[in-house]
């Protein structure tokens, strides 16, 4: 009965520490360098053909900036706002402008509004392919949230072709 125990003492700590091997290291995609210029780039002239003058900015799944491009008339504010916008959308795994209305003042999630560096404002969304975030795209100058988005998904749609998976 006693070496019953043990071995079966043993095969669960064998179990147990393949699966903490396992769990040790996860695999994830982010943009290239190449891609995420080629979306910024997309996205700006989609902007500008609508007649908005704004920055661009894309981020990795971590937050941390790929490429970043302002028209030249774009405010001065719109570089760090873009930026903010997509690291929001990737904190948030939410595209900015489903997040407005429940972080409005009085929500149980108003507090979110707290959080250094996000920015409930729209233009704000997700890059995804094959149900992997990938990273956030930041927009910020046009008119509107509605606006950004628009020019957002304008600059996604454009190199969807080109996303490995």
């Amino acid at each position: 009965m006693l070496r019953f125990i043990s071995l079966s003492v043993m095969m669960a700590i064998c179990a147990v520490s393949a699966r903490a091997q396992e769990d040790s290291l996860q695999r994830f995609h982010v943009l290239a360098p190449h891609l995420a210029h080629e979306l910024v780039e997309a996205t700006l002239q989609a902007c500008e053909k609508d007649g908005f003058q704004v920055a661009v900015a894309v981020v990795d799944r971590f937050g941390v900036p790929q490429a970043l491009l302002r028209n030249r008339f774009a405010g001065p504010h719109t570089p760090k706002t873009a930026i903010r916008k997509a690291y929001t959308a990737i904190s948030f795994r939410s595209n900015t402008l489903d997040l407005i209305e429940p972080t409005q003042s009085g929500s149980p999630q108003s507090g979110a509004r707290n959080i250094d560096h996000v920015l409930m404002l729209g233009g704000g969304l997700v890059i995804e392919a094959a149900g992997e975030m990938l990273g956030g795209l930041g927009i910020s100058g046009a008119p509107s949230g509605e606006d950004d988005e628009a020019c957002g998904q304008k600059g996604l749609d454009a190199i969807a072709d080109k996303l490995p998976f």
